[in-house]
Parts: structure tokens; C-alpha cells; sequence
């Protein structure tokens, strides 16, 4: 027999299966010796109150062994010899619509402009060691894209677009945790997410798919309206889905030269706030002791309006790292990622301002594209011209004043002092002073010298929309080109671009179909 139960439990209780037998078997009148099995299938932590409680939603297995698998698993056939639908760009949005055009019998040709995940590793130490960025191989590009090196975080709000829970059960199908189904703010983490995106390429080469890295797009192939390929190192012909991700730069001008329509899209810019993560902990735990044994580390959303315009938390990582996330010379971007522990001594998160394309002096498509790179070069020319990042105490931003020394960080290139308060764009330091205000009188605690803010944090989406039609997913003239996820500004994060991945892939065996 097997029960389902909503329980509200302590924190120790939920850590341990033994006291959630127990707890089960008192609470329900059961002997805890016919429990043979607990499968937590939701798992939220409420912190409102003093007293921390687990809600867990658990199904319980009486005088029977667990027989239910953890996930779902999808059946990928061999598509060997299948019509072939090219795919530029291995980041979630591509990847999930490789899966998903081989499940419904196609063939992706994948064509990622970086490495492969294991060899862009290196590349991203050498940031660090050398200062310098590789353009083609970094934070932002690579295989797994933006989200591969910076975090797995998969919560999203995105879920009436498309199934969210098939994204997280092909992830626990290539060897993700399966907690990421039961978790109400499901993490994969910096440390396990690589072996998963492997193991996700494998797959597509194993079923006939082909991926090829090192192999950047120069321009799309079309006869007349129509997009029959894209050029690379040689020609690949079939329609094509673009998941470029948000900070290829390159295939944006590429798009307004060529005449593609693309329109500006609004985004947000602020910097990454670090904090002690014990401090946030006591903030988020009400307790003095932190989190103790058995809670994770405390994560924090906060959002306020400031004259007009949103100020927010954004990309929480808590006992993470800020990472160097340029994509190119003269630029410093930072954002932040956790491991799968989250067990370092530091919490972050992005804290930023809604920039609308109205906002952005001059004209034309890409103005807010423009708006990013001037901020990030600004920002490199204060950091010393290197990926020394310019950073100040949260106390002394908000309160207009130098900071003589900083705090310990985890940003591993360095950072330098500097009056954030004075060279960063006014519309933009004079919201974030009185969002921290807002935010210091919310949580106690909050607002203190012992942060520090690290600038600047512009990639938090694609200042770029391409345009496309609302029911067939192609671009709103060209047929063939399904511009995708992220990077084409229809998702904001790991799992909504695997959706828009797996819309897109239908939409073009659709498109097939109708030929």
C-alpha cells in the first residue's frame, strides 16, 4: 500500500529518514516497522516565523518496497539518415531541442561556437591566472552556455509556456540529482551540472545527432523569404533553430545588417552584492547560531519600485562564488554561481535596475546592446583595464562615501576600490541606494559594510528581441529560422529556454511536415 501525505515538520525531521519514519508512523498511527520506504516528492523550507518547518509533500510505502521510478524517462530512437534540422548553439535551449527533434524523429545538426565542457574549463581559469578573456571560450560561451559554469539554478515562473517537469526528469535522466523534482528552488550546482550537459551530448551523437564545437555561425543561407542553412566552417543545410544565448553580440549585428527584424528589448543592470553567508543565514533564519545543522544555506528574493522602475535580486546564489563573465577584451561582467554543497563562506546575488529601451538615449535595434557595452567598458577602465573588478561597501554606496579597504571576496581575479556612487549611470546608482534602504528595513541586518558590491551586473537577459511569430514560432518573415530561448529574448533562465527548446523543435517538424 502507499500513502501520499502534506507534512509540516521540523527541520531535523526532515533531514533524516529514520525521524521521518518515525514522525509518519506516530503522527498516522502506523508501525514504523511496515514503513519500508519514503519518497519526498515536494520540499519547501518556511522560514516566516522563529520556527523553522519543512513543508514536504511524501509518499509513503506500507508493508511494500519502493517500486515507482524517481523520474521520468524519455525514449530517444535512432535518427540515422533523418531529415536534419540545424541547431546553432549548445546552451539549454539548444540542447533540449536537439533531444526533442530526436524524439520526434529528426536529425539536430549542432553547431557551438566554443568548446566542449571540459576543455572551456580551462579557459575560465585562465581568466583568472592571466586576466585575459577568450572570446570564444568563457562564461557565456561554450557547451551548456551562460548556465553550465554559473550555478544549475533551475526555478523558474515560466511554467504555463511548457512542461517544466520533463525538463527536470531529462535532467535526473543524465544524471542529475533527482531532488531537483522534489525541491521547491531546485539547484543542480557549478560542480555536478558539466557532467550532466556531457552526458546530454552523448545522447545526441549516440541516437545519430551530430555536435560539432569550435564552429561559429557567420551568417544563415536563404533563397528568397526561406532559411534553408547556415554557414559555418562549411554549409549545413535544413532549417535552423538560433539559440545563441543572450551575449552573442555578433550574430545581433549580423541580424540587423542582414535585415532579419529584431527589436530592442528592455533589461536590467545593477552589480553583484556579496554578503558573509552566516550573516545571511541569521538574517533569513532569525537565529543568531545561522543555519545549524540540518537547513541549507538561506537564500533571499527581494524587489521594491524606485521612481518608476523595478529593483530587484536577481540569480541568488547563496554560499557561492562571483565569477568573471566577460565575453570579450575591454569588458568586466560579473555574475555568481553555487556548487552543489553551496558551502562557501559567501552569498550573492545580482542586484538590479529595470532599463526599459526608452530609458537608452539614440535610436535603432540595438541601443541597448550598446547601453551593456558602454557600461562594461566603463567598468573595465575603473578595474584597471584588467578583470579587477571595481567594487564598494554597501554601507559607504549608499551613503555617497569612498571605502578605504574592502571586505574578503570570492571574486577571484581581485577586486579595487571605487565611487560606484559617482561613476555608475545615475539612473541606475540613485535606485539602487534606495532599494538597499528599503531592503535594510525589511531585513535587519541587511544593509551593512560587511557586503560589498561588485560591478557590473548587465547580462541578466538579451537587450535584443527577435521577432517571431506568436503560433508557428518562426521568425515573422522568414520561414525556417526559429530564433530560440534565451538569446532571441523568449526565456529568462536554464529550464524556460529548455522549454522554448522543445517548442521550437516541434515548431520546426511542423514546419517540415507542411513542406
Amino acid at each position: 500500500m502507499t500513502n501520499e501525505y502534506q507534512i509540516r515538520v521540523v527541520p531535523e525531521v526532515a533531514a533524516q529518514e529514520d525521524r521521518l519514519k518515525d514522525w509518519l508512523a506516530s503522527e498516522y498511527g502506523f508501525d514504523v516497522r511496515t514503513i519500508y520506504g519514503v519518497r519526498i516528492l515536494k520540499r519547501s523550507i518556511d522560514a516566516r516565523q522563529r520556527q523553522i518547518f519543512v513543508n514536504l509533500k511524501v509518499r509513503v510505502f506500507i508493508n511494500e518496497q519502493p517500486h515507482d521510478d524517481e523520474y521520468v524517462r524519455t525514449v530517444y530512437p535512432n535518427v540515422e539518415g533523418k531529415t536534419q534540422v540545424i541547431v546553432v548553439g549548445a546552451g539549454p535551449g539548444g540542447l533540449f531541442a536537439a533531444l526533442r527533434l530526436i524524439e520526434l524523429g529528426l536529425r539536430p545538426i549542432v553547431l557551438e561556437r566554443g568548446k566542449n565542457v571540459h576543455d572551456r574549463k580551462k579557459d575560465l581559469a585562465n581568466i583568472t591566472k592571466t586576466q585575459k578573456v577568450d572570446p570564444e571560450s568563457n562564461y557565456c560561451f561554450g557547451e551548456g552556455g551562460a548556465g553550465a559554469y554559473s550555478d544549475g539554478k533551475l526555478y523558474t515562473r515560466s511554467k504555463k509556456r511548457g512542461n517544466t517537469d520533463k525538463i527536470l526528469n531529462v535532467f535526473c535522466q543524465h544524471g542529475a540529482s533527482t531532488a531537483i523534482l522534489a525541491d521547491a528552488h531546485p539547484h543542480i550546482g557549478t560542480d555536478k551540472l558539466p557532467k550532466v550537459i556531457e552526458a546530454m551530448r552523448n545522447t545526441i551523437i549516440n541516437c545519430g545527432g551530430e555536435v560539432h564545437f569550435q564552429t561559429k555561425m557567420t551568417q544563415l543561407i536563404l533563397e528568397g523569404d526561406k532559411v534553408v542553412g547556415c554557414v559555418a566552417d562549411t554549409e549545413y543545410r535544413g532549417p535552423v533553430i538560433l539559440a545563441t544565448g543572450h551575449s552573442a553580440r555578433d550574430v545581433y549585428r549580423y541580424l540587423a545588417e542582414a535585415k532579419v527584424e529584431i527589436e530592442a528589448k528592455g533589461i536590467a543592470v545593477g552589480v553583484r552584492l556579496e554578503h558573509p553567508s552566516q550573516l545571511i543565514d541569521q538574517i533569513q533564519y532569525h537565529n543568531k547560531q545561522g543555519r545549524g545543522k540540518y537547513l541549507p544555506a538561506a537564500e533571499y528574493a527581494m524587489v521594491t519600485q524606485v521612481e518608476g522602475r523595478g529593483v530587484y535580486s536577481f540569480c541568488m546564489c547563496p554560499g557561492g562564488f562571483v565569477i568573471p563573465a566577460a565575453t570579450d577584451k575591454q569588458q568586466i561582467v560579473v555574475n555568481g554561481m553555487s556548487p552543489a554543497s553551496r558551502g562557501t563562506q559567501w552569498s550573492n546575488s545580482g542586484m538590479v535596475v529595470e532599463v526599459r529601451p526608452e530609458d537608452v538615449e539614440g535610436d535603432g535595434v540595438l541601443k541597448v546592446m550598446a547601453y551593456q557595452e558602454e557600461l562594461e567598458k566603463m567598468c573595465w577602465q575603473q578595474g584597471n583595464m584588467q578583470q579587477t573588478a571595481p567594487a564598494q561597501r554597501m554601507a559607504d554606496f549608499v551613503n555617497g562615501k569612498l571605502s578605504y579597504d574592502l571586505p574578503k571576496s570570492s571574486y577571484a581575479p581581485g577586486l579595487i576600490s571605487s565611487p560606484l556612487h559617482f561613476w555608475m549611470p545615475k539612473m541606475i546608482s540613485k535606485r539602487l541606494q534606495e532599494g538597499f534602504k528599503t531592503f535594510g528595513r525589511n531585513a535587519h541586518g541587511f544593509l551593512t559594510n560587511e557586503a560589498v558590491l561588485i560591478a557590473v551586473e548587465t547580462r541578466t537577459s538579451s537587450p535584443v528581441r527577435i521577432v517571431r511569430d506568436r503560433e508557428t514560432l518562426q521568425h515573422i518573415r522568414i520561414q525556417g529560422l526559429f530564433p530560440c530561448g534565451e538569446g532571441a529574448g523568449y526565456a529568462g533562465g536554464i529550464v524556460s529556454a529548455g522549454v522554448d527548446g522543445e517548442r521550437c523543435a516541434e515548431a520546426a517538424a511542423q514546419y517540415l511536415r507542411a513542406e
